[in-house]
């Protein structure tokens, strides 16, 4: 019977797999690169994706708001009903309501904007308009942007974890029947040694 080389022994089990052994089998050293090609792409990969994702996103979310404010302009309308008050059953914390802006020319419009629940008839707001005129979406302010930039980072940093967590299950689940399999196999060769059915 083989002995096990020193190194092994003076190093323990940490590393075995890297080394050549009479113990190790293919799937031992497959299994070990996947470990090492997961890790890197757990610790390093992953974080500097995030990164340069929510960067990106970032630069994206703050060059369209900056194009919205020189396309469109805001004007101050006045609250024509009360918003709803704020509800501790809904997560909701602006609502819909008509109000009432007048143009240069003044002529009276009527549109519907959101604002803070339990905002009151009467109050001001502001008002985002197009070139035509028309009520449209606000630009994201900084802070907007900025969630926006960290929720994309977040979600492509999980998204390479949770594809490595799921390779590192599936190496690991075939590398073990790998090794089942021949351990079947050799249990075949030695087992009619043991038990004297040996031919």
């Amino acid at each position: 019977m083989g002995t096990v080389p020193q190194s092994d022994v003076r190093h323990g089990p940490v590393g075995w797999r890297w080394r050549r052994n009479p113990l190790r089998r293919r799937s031992d050293a497959v299994e070990a690169w996947t470990v090492l090609l997961l890790g890197t792409a757990v610790l390093v990969a992953a974080p500097l994706a995030g990164v340069f994702a929510a960067s990106a996103s970032y630069d994206s979310e703050h060059a369209r708001a900056e194009r919205q404010r020189v396309v469109n302009h805001v004007v101050r309308g006045t609250l024509t009903e009360d918003a709803p008050s704020a509800n501790r059953f809904s997560s909701r914390t602006r609502h819909p309501v008509e109000v009432r802006w007048t143009d240069r020319e003044g002529t009276v419009h009527m549109t519907e904007a959101r604002v803070e629940a339990g905002t009151r008839k009467g109050s001001t707001t502001d008002i985002w308009l197009n070139a035509r005129e028309h009520a449209t979406t606000a630009p994201k302010t900084e802070d907007a942007q900025w969630t926006t930039a960290i929720a994309t980072g977040s979600g492509v940093a999980f998204a390479i974890w949770a594809v490595s967590g799921a390779s590192w299950v599936t190496v690991r689940v075939v590398a073990d029947r790998r090794r089942m399999a021949e351990w079947e196999r050799a249990w075949a060769h030695i087992e009619p040694r043991w038990s004297g059915n040996d031919p």
